[in-house]
C-alpha cells in the first residue's frame, strides 16, 4: 500500500524544481518535477517518496492531515519530536 501526505508548500527552488513542504511542523525537501501545473508558496501537495505527486485542494488537504491526527497520533508525535531536515 502507499500513502501520499498532503504538506503545505513553503518555499520553491524554480532552479532545482524542488520545494520545501511543512506537514506537522515537520520541513522536508521535495522534488516537484512530476507536477503538471505552476506551484506557489501556500498551495498543498501530496508527498510520496520525496516526490510532490500532485496539487490538492486545501480543504481536502487540511481533513486529510486531521484523519492522520486521529488514526496516528504517537507516530505523528514521534515525528514532530524526530524532527525532518531542511535540506
Amino acid at each position: 500500500m502507499c500513502l501520499a501526505v498532503p504538506s503545505r508548500v513553503v518555499e520553491i527552488d524554480e532552479v532545482s524544481k524542488t520545494a520545501i513542504v511543512e506537514t506537522f511542523g515537520v520541513k522536508r525537501k521535495v522534488s516537484t518535477m512530476l507536477l503538471n501545473e505552476p506551484l506557489k508558496v501556500g498551495d498543498y501537495v501530496l508527498v510520496h517518496v520525496g516526490f510532490a505527486m500532485e496539487k490538492i485542494d486545501q480543504e481536502e488537504a487540511k481533513k486529510t492531515l486531521e484523519l492522520f491526527k486521529e488514526l496516528f497520533p504517537e507516530e505523528l508525535q514521534e515525528e514532530v519530536e524526530g524532527g525532518g531536515t531542511e535540506k
